[in-house]
């Protein structure tokens, strides 16, 4: 869920809440706990404004991805990348395997 959101937000300076919730079909607790736990990885900036079209005291919530989010969140996708085009580099040494092993499983 959490990458779900950065991708979102990774198109765009900064997007209130609402348009998060609709756009990703979350329900707002479960969406703010998400943005929470980016928030405290510093990966997101969460910040609330009145609402000049509104008549009552609720504000809005505005979130945008951190400099160092922004750059997390392109390093993440770049090593998607390289791992569904295959590119050895990426895919690292996998565990050291018996020479007799059967499915490639890790030696005792």
């Amino acid at each position: 869920m959490r990458l779900r959101i950065c991708g979102l937000l990774r198109q765009v300076d900064e997007v209130e809440f609402s348009v998060i919730r609709d756009a990703l079909l979350l329900k707002d607790a479960r969406l703010s706990k998400n943005l929470s736990v980016l928030a405290e990885a510093g990966l997101v900036a969460v910040r609330k404004s009145s609402s000049p079209g509104r008549s009552d005291a609720r504000r809005l919530t505005w979130v945008a991805l951190t400099t160092g989010g922004r750059a997390a969140v392109e390093a993440h996708l770049a090593a998607l990348r390289a791992i569904a085009e295959g590119e050895p580099e990426s895919l690292g040494r996998g565990p050291e395997t018996t020479s007799g092993s059967a499915h490639g499983a890790p030696s005792a």
